[in-house]
């Protein structure tokens, strides 16, 4: 099956409506323990500098740490969702490792973007596109920061416009998803994310798909 933006969009569509209230309640869970890390390192914030506006190692830490977790359980569990939507269950969201290979894999990733949009804006679009699966290799694969960036640059090869098609895609139908009074979010995250992990298994992830109706199949 070849990739392109509107497929992986149709399978993210067609994966979440077989178990619609299950992705809607997944979602709430990852935004509600989000929300929760966000508030307790506030909190600390404010109890060790003297204002939630005001960062302090403390609360930093507890924010990046959480995160990296949040992060880490979301990607395992819209693989596993990809893979099996009728079997994945809420257990997937528990995915601590590996956690320093992610975090690296995150921290590197957002070097080199960033270190691209210096360099004119253009070159951290390109390396944006030519990393975006970095962090899905290293849970799906187990592999270290700098293997999952060369694997993710391989995979994207020759791919790199309609990669940006899905991206721009997926970008607006969050967007629309937040300009429906937020709850549109619900639906909207699950399904850009099962169709952000359709790209990744069309594109070279290791496990086969599987077609979520015979019309996907084809």
């Amino acid at each position: 099956m070849g990739f392109s933006a509107g497929a992986a969009l149709r399978f993210g569509w067609e994966t979440f409506k077989r178990r619609p209230w299950f992705f809607i309640g997944s979602t709430l869970i990852i935004m509600l323990v989000s929300g929760l890390i966000d508030a307790f390192a506030r909190g600390i914030d404010a109890a060790i500098s003297g204002s939630a506006d005001e960062p302090s190692l403390l609360g930093s830490v507890i924010s990046l740490v959480g995160g990296t977790l949040i992060n880490m359980g979301a990607t395992a569990f819209y693989l596993a969702a990809h893979d099996n939507p009728d079997a994945v269950d809420l257990s997937a969201l528990w995915n601590p490792r590996p956690f320093l290979k992610f975090l690296g894999a995150s921290i590197l990733l957002i070097l080199a973007i960033v270190a691209g949009l210096i360099l004119l804006i253009v070159p951290g679009i390109i390396f944006a596109l030519m990393f975006m699966f970095t962090t899905f290799i290293v849970i799906d694969r187990d592999a270290g920061p700098i293997e999952a960036m060369k694997e993710s640059r391989r995979i994207t090869h020759g791919h790199k416009w309609k990669l940006l098609g899905l991206t721009l895609l997926l970008v607006l139908i969050n967007l629309l998803g937040l300009a429906v009074l937020v709850v549109g979010l619900l639906v909207s995250i699950p399904v850009s994310s099962l169709a952000f992990a359709h790209a990744y298994r069309l594109l070279g992830g290791k496990a086969e798909p599987r077609p979520v109706d015979a019309a996907l199949a084809a």
